[in-house]
């Protein structure tokens, strides 16, 4: 393998890096944003209350994406996998 190939291979992890991981950060940052606007208007300062929701949300969304995650996470290994055997 070139140089250019292993940093093609890396951009390419990267950028499913960030397409796999994005839906459940949007999750958790959306959960987030709306239990702390809760606790603001409430004038509620409790931490577990907004841990909890959080972790349920992103285990929901985590059981919702993941087909979209793994066959995300096997068309790249697929493509890595075409790579070595071209080699």
């Amino acid at each position: 393998m070139t140089p250019t190939d292993v940093v093609d291979v890396a951009r390419e992890a990267i950028w499913v890096l960030l397409i796999v991981a994005s839906p459940v950060m949007l999750v958790a940052l959306g959960v987030g944003l709306v239990i702390s606007l809760i606790q603001a208007l409430t004038q509620v300062q409790e931490m577990t209350l907004a841990f909890v929701p959080k972790i349920l949300a992103i285990f929901l969304a985590l059981i919702l994406f993941f087909p979209f995650m793994i066959t995300t996470m096997m068309d790249l290994m697929d493509q890595i996998a075409q790579r070595i055997a071209a080699l």
